[in-house]
């Protein structure tokens, strides 16, 4: 594997709006729905989305949430974004964030965490699990959607790297599997 950096994923969205078909693909909007499902009805209150790549989440997220901080490493993924949630403005925002990083609020009801893990080294998602641990109100839902194959351009094998983010929180957490596939598994997690 050699893992891709933010200026392969700032290239990646300059190139292509929606590089990973997110809006388009089927099982993106299956994946999405699961998702909705491990967050639950709402409305949230204040919802922090980590990763948001193009906003194909984000727009659904935001329609569930009181308020929604999504953030986006990179200046061309976080314009995507601002436009897939601009009809939610001013509930919902695009923040230009690369975690681990200062998180815009200090406390979060809910966060989701989709398709970023495998990307991070392992200290820098160590470091993200304590301060997404820090800032999660206790009782609060912690949503994490990743794949479960490993492809070309991740830092870290996908193989139970949900559970060590988990782990790395210093938390005891109730999981529930909200749905799993062959490729990729969504964890509501309390």
């Amino acid at each position: 594997m050699k893992p891709i950096t933010l200026g392969g994923f700032e290239r990646t969205f300059a190139d292509d709006p929606d590089p990973w078909r997110t809006f388009s693909d089927h099982d993106e909007a299956i994946k999405r729905e699961a998702i909705l499902h491990a967050l639950g009805p709402g409305p949230h209150g204040r919802v922090l989305e980590l990763a948001a790549g193009n906003g194909s989440n984000s727009r659904a997220l935001a329609a569930r949430a009181l308020r929604l901080d999504a953030t986006e490493a990179t200046a061309s993924g976080t314009r995507l974004v601002a436009k897939a949630i601009h009809a939610r403005t001013p509930r919902a925002r695009a923040i230009r964030l690369a975690v681990p990083g200062h998180f815009p609020r200090v406390r979060y009801d809910t966060i989701v965490i989709a398709e970023l893990l495998y990307y991070l080294s392992p200290p820098a998602m160590e470091r993200t699990a304590r301060d997404v641990a820090r800032i999660l109100r206790p009782g609060g839902t912690l949503v994490l959607a990743h794949h479960r194959i490993d492809f070309h351009d991740f830092a870290q094998h996908a193989a139970d790297l949900q559970r060590a983010f988990l782990a790395s929180t210093g938390r005891v957490w109730r999981v529930r599997v909200a749905r799993r596939t062959g490729r990729w598994v969504v964890l509501a997690c309390r």
